[in-house]
């Protein structure tokens, strides 16, 4: 029987402010904002629009959004993360150890990185919390762990878990929560909203020229278009249909969250909540499967934005499937992706 390596688990999410304060928040934006895996432009014109246009306006109206998420022990994505950690700890046994870091502000990769020098690891298995692949997320993560990691002296195996769209553990533990209100009540449609991503870095990550952003292109998975975020997305939402019973014409996938006046990949979630209100959808089930835990983007924009946009068209509930957050699925899915990579 091979002996278990002495292994470092190290998770990774996108971030937080230390605070629901401005000052706190812009700075978060900045440094967020300024990953050039995600405002994909040259530096200056980056360093410009951040730094004199997004920031300093953007910063009060995103504080302001902040506070209404803040909890009593801090933001949800923190508070979840390190609950992740210590029961994910709690399931691997002694030849694991578990650590937590996030991309932008505390607690920080670099600061992690650090925990684990000199401990004999043997092995580094890093798990970016994206479900989906995307350059601006897992892209980013890896590359600032790797940039602390290559200063060890030695350097141990590395195993990266790029993406986990269809992993049967995550399709279910999301499909369990669905259930639980599909269940309660009955809604005449169902839609799977996304964080979105400008069109031009599908482009840039295109295999052979593959993919052409349409439903064509997305509608089967495979070796081309692997690491095609939006291709990741249809991919689970197939698996998340199948598993809910879901019939075809009740259901719609979509993507949230855009920035500026580039095009992003469609359809857009505020667009299609309108035409289905409008086209007398009444009640909606949304769920946020590129989101591991609450964050704004789940419980302001769409449980409660995309709420009010759709009864101002006509729509009378929208009711928003929480994020994987602390379920037991979610921890056994985590510890699978870890044993199996």
């Amino acid at each position: 029987m091979n002996k278990v390596k002495k292994t470092a688990v190290f998770l990774i999410n996108l971030g937080t402010p230390d605070s629901p304060s401005v000052p706190d928040v812009r700075k978060y934006l900045r440094e967020f904002l300024m990953d050039r895996r995600v405002i994909d432009i040259p530096f200056l014109n980056r360093w410009f629009l951040v730094n004199l246009i997004i920031a300093p306006f953007r910063a009060p109206k995103s504080a302001k959004v902040y506070r209404e998420v803040w909890t009593d022990k801090g933001s949800p994505l923190l508070v979840y993360g390190l609950e992740a950690q210590k029961l994910l700890q709690e399931r691997l046994d002694d030849n694991f150890q578990v650590f937590f870091g996030m991309r932008y502000q505390n607690p920080s990769i670099e600061k992690a990185v650090k925990e684990m020098e000199g401990k004999g690891f043997e092995r580094i298995v890093i798990l970016p919390l994206f479900p989906q692949y995307a350059s601006a997320t897992t892209g980013s993560a890896v590359e600032k762990a790797m940039e602390y990691i290559n200063k060890w002296e030695v350097i141990p195996e590395i195993r990266i878990v790029a993406n986990f769209p269809n992993n049967p553990l995550f399709i279910k533990a999301f499909a369990e929560l669905g259930k639980k209100y599909i269940q309660q009540e009955q809604y005449d449609h169902f839609v799977f909203t996304y964080h979105g991503i400008p069109e031009r870095q599908i482009k840039k990550a295109a295999v052979q020229n593959y993919c052409q952003l349409n439903d064509k292109c997305c509608s089967k998975y495979h070796n081309k278009n692997y690491y095609c975020y939006r291709a990741q997305c249809y991919e689970t939402t197939r698996h998340l249909v199948k598993e809910l019973g879901l019939a075809e014409g009740t259901y719609s996938v979509a993507f949230q969250s855009r920035l500026g006046k580039t095009p992003w990949i469609r359809p857009y979630t505020d667009d299609l909540i309108r035409e289905l209100a409008e086209k007398g959808v009444k009640r909606i089930l949304a769920f946020s499967p590129s989101f591991v835990a609450d964050c704004l983007e789940t419980t302001i924009e769409v449980g409660e934005e995309y709420k009010e946009l759709f009864i101002e068209h006509g729509g009378e509930h929208l009711q928003l499937v929480e994020s994987l957050n602390n379920h037991p699925m979610w921890i056994e899915c985590m510890e699978h992706l870890i044993l199996n990579s």
